[in-house]
């Protein structure tokens, strides 16, 4: 195998922590490679199947890769504070802006492929493909999804994780193609071990098994994309890519013979098909994105107005309006447009969303102002640089149905939310004008 001097382990500051990347190559073509807990930038390199994909993606890609926050060379997080994908979205932003890279394709391994396929629909003009591997739109079953694995089956593999992770059984059943080969389990452990303690590995990955769903945004896929599976492996059943292959728009599926959930025997075929791939790309028009939109309305204001005045009342809206816009910037909002009292918001992650009205909530009562505030996460249509489509219509209604200094979300939104901290207080279920079909809302606590 050709050698080559290791790249060169750089930081990003993001979230307040540091995450650590790597860009390497110069191909024409950016490859961001999101790959699944238990790796570790400057380990792959020591790992041999690792380090063949990579040279072998060289000549065609500039590669980037990363340790997400809590593995391997960032900085790690406390097992009761989990990052959320939202959290690691934001990570791949930051590595991305880091590396300089404005489109790029997204190679995603196991529990990663549900970030890069969220990413890839809540950010098409950054993203021209998506490969994933070995992964799932949502790991447990339901009454809507009997190709899950059963809660006690998740229990199992949670303890398997806290009590084998790093060690050689461990690497042995998660890429069984290695199994007589001593040197090669051994590495593959050392990495496991630099990656993530047991106890770490365990709680992120009962994260995404328990509370990641993508399944109702698979549509809003619309960059090229290639699904790999093997076939084999009992972790993550064949049927979890044929769901995914089934759900994204033009999606190809290549089943892989074997069972090994990282990169082995199949490198050289993967890279060939990987690279034909990439070079096949075709340009795409956003007209869909998934985004979590965010209504403010000032409680009162006609009356307020009546009773302070013209002059005052402009005075106290703008004083409203450089607040909100304050805040926005703050939390990595986007301003569509203003309702005349109230603003359109925008945002790629529902958390920041509602940390950013809860700020609003905060600062805006010096000036003697109430808000109502309704969020929703859904698809949007892109008309230019405006928003519209049911998303939209749907947070227009949640906001009217708040009270004063209330924050109201959908459940669809809540439950991206999970493992973020934000606590809710049931709100019923109510019927939303214009808008098949009952609803489920929820109150921000606090």
């Amino acid at each position: 195998m050709k050698t080559m001097e290791l790249p060169e382990t750089r930081y990003v500051t993001v979230g307040g922590a540091q995450v650590a990347y790597q860009v390497v190559g110069d191909g024409p073509q950016d490859l961001a490679w999101c790959y699944a807990m238990g790796g570790q930038v400057d380990l792959f390199w020591e790992v041999p199947s690792g380090a063949d994909l990579l040279r072998r993606l060289l000549g065609n890609c500039k590669v980037i890769v990363f340790d997400r926050r809590g593995s391997g060379a960032s900085d790690a997080v406390p097992a009761t504070a989990i990052p959320t994908w939202e959290e690691l979205a934001e990570d791949l932003v930051a590595v991305l802006d880091a590396a300089g890279s404005k489109r790029t394709a997204l190679m995603a391994w196991v529990e990663s492929g549900a970030i890069a396929a969220l990413f890839a629909a809540m950010h098409p003009e950054r993203v021209s493909h998506l490969i994933i591997i070995n992964t799932t739109a949502r790991y447990l079953e339901a009454d809507d999804y009997d190709i899950g694995v059963s809660p006690a089956a998740a229990d199992a593999l949670a303890e398997l994780l806290a009590a084998s992770w790093g060690t050689d059984d461990f690497t042995r059943l998660a890429l069984p193609s290695l199994a007589d080969d001593a040197a090669a389990v051994a590495l593959w452990s050392r990495m496991f071990r630099a990656s993530a303690t047991p106890r770490a590995a365990a709680a992120q990955y009962e994260y995404f098994m328990r509370h990641v769903d993508i399944r109702p945004f698979l549509s809003l896929v619309q960059v090229p994309t290639l699904i790999f599976h093997a076939v084999e492996t009992p972790l993550i059943p064949v049927s979890h890519a044929r769901y995914l292959a089934a759900h994204i728009p033009g999606a190809t599926l290549i089943e892989w013979p074997g069972a090994d959930l990282g990169p082995t025997a199949e490198v050289p075929t993967a890279a060939a098909d990987i690279i034909e791939f990439l070079t096949g790309e075709r340009p795409i028009e956003i007209d869909r994105v998934l985004a979590t939109v965010l209504f403010t309305d000032i409680v009162g204001s006609t009356a307020l107005a009546a009773s302070i005045g013209d002059h005052r009342w402009r005075t106290l809206l703008d004083a409203h309006d450089r607040l909100v816009r304050e805040q926005v910037r703050r939390f990595k909002g986007a301003e569509v447009g203003t309702t005349g009292d109230g603003f359109l918001l925008s945002f790629d992650g529902p958390a920041r969303a509602i940390r950013c009205a809860q700020a609003i909530n905060q600062a805006i009562v010096q000036h003697g102002l109430e808000l109502r505030m309704g969020l929703h996460t859904g698809e949007c249509e892109v008309r230019g640089e405006n928003l519209g489509g049911l998303a939209v219509h749907i947070a227009a209604r949640v906001c009217a149905l708040a009270g004063s200094q209330e924050i109201l979300v959908s459940s669809t939104l809540k439950d991206l939310v999970v493992g973020s901290g934000i606590e809710f207080i049931e709100h019923g279920e109510h019927e939303l004008k214009g808008v098949p079909g009952s609803w489920k809302l929820f109150a921000v606590k606090g």
